[in-house]
Order: C-alpha cells, then sequence, then structure tokens
C-alpha cells in the first residue's frame, strides 16, 4: 500500500517543537500498516525536519543555542531580502535536513521510548508549515 497524506501544522516560533502528536493525529492509515515506513518532508527551506530526545524540555533550549552557534546571523550574508534571520535559516535547515524515514510496526512508530519528531523553526515569525507524509508498507 502506498499512502500521501498533506499535513499542515500551526505557527510556531522560533525554536525546536515537538510534533509527533501533530504527526500521529493527521495520519489516519497508520493502524493498518503491519510493517513499513513513514517518510516525512518539509516543504520548506528555512525550517526542518529531526528526530531527537522528546522528555526533558531543555534539549529544545540547547539545540537552538548550539544552531545559533554553528550558524550565527552575524555573518556578512548576501542574501537578506526577507531579513536577517532568513540566509541563516537557510543554512540551518540544510543543516538538519527536509525529512524523516521513521519504521512503522503493527499500526505503530517503532520510535525509542525518549525519541519524538522535531519542527525546526529557524525563522523569527514564520507561518505554518506544510508536511507531506508518505506510508509504505504491508496492511495488516
Amino acid at each position: 500500500m502506498w499512502t500521501h497524506t498533506e499535513i499542515r501544522l500551526p505557527a510556531f516560533p522560533r525554536g525546536f517543537h515537538l510534533v509527533t502528536r501533530h504527526v500521529l493525529a493527521a495520519i489516519d492509515d497508520l493502524e493498518t500498516v503491519e510493517v513499513g515506513l513513514l517518510h516525512l518532508f518539509i516543504q520548506h527551506t528555512s525550517a526542518s525536519l529531526t528526530l531527537n530526545e522528546n522528555a526533558d524540555p531543555t534539549v529544545r533550549v540547547d539545540f537552538e543555542t548550539a544552531m545559533n552557534h554553528l550558524v550565527p546571523e552575524s555573518l556578512p550574508y548576501e542574501h537578506t531580502l526577507e531579513g536577517p534571520d532568513d540566509m541563516p535559516a537557510h543554512v540551518k535547515a540544510s543543516l538538519m535536513g527536509n525529512s524523516l524515514t521513521l519504521p512503522i510496526y503493527r499500526g505503530r512508530l517503532s520510535l525509542g521510548i525518549w525519541q519524538g519528531i522535531y519542527l525546526c523553526e529557524h525563522r523569527d515569525h514564520a507561518g505554518s508549515r506544510s508536511l507531506i507524509a508518505t506510508i509504505h508498507g504491508e496492511t495488516k
């Protein structure tokens, strides 16, 4: 089976936000999959996706601190038409990545106990974000 679902996430402020529940709520076919893969793709160039620690909220703060250290806004960027946070957001999105591929088993994502799906919002004032969820697998 193959399914395709468009997920519209609400606008989030700059930072790292757990969106696992948003993704799970939007995918109707997950529980019918015995074994398969969920591919998530973000349709934006200034935000990204990652999978990481879902329990301690200080992880989200540290992610933002580390990314701002790696990609400072103070560099002499040439692409500045959309504001000083735009080009650094593009670089961060390229470093973090635009997709995740996650295993499905018996109708559930096979994530580790402390793993969650993050929207990494790299802009100061971004709008809602769009994800494409594609499932490929064998049904029950």
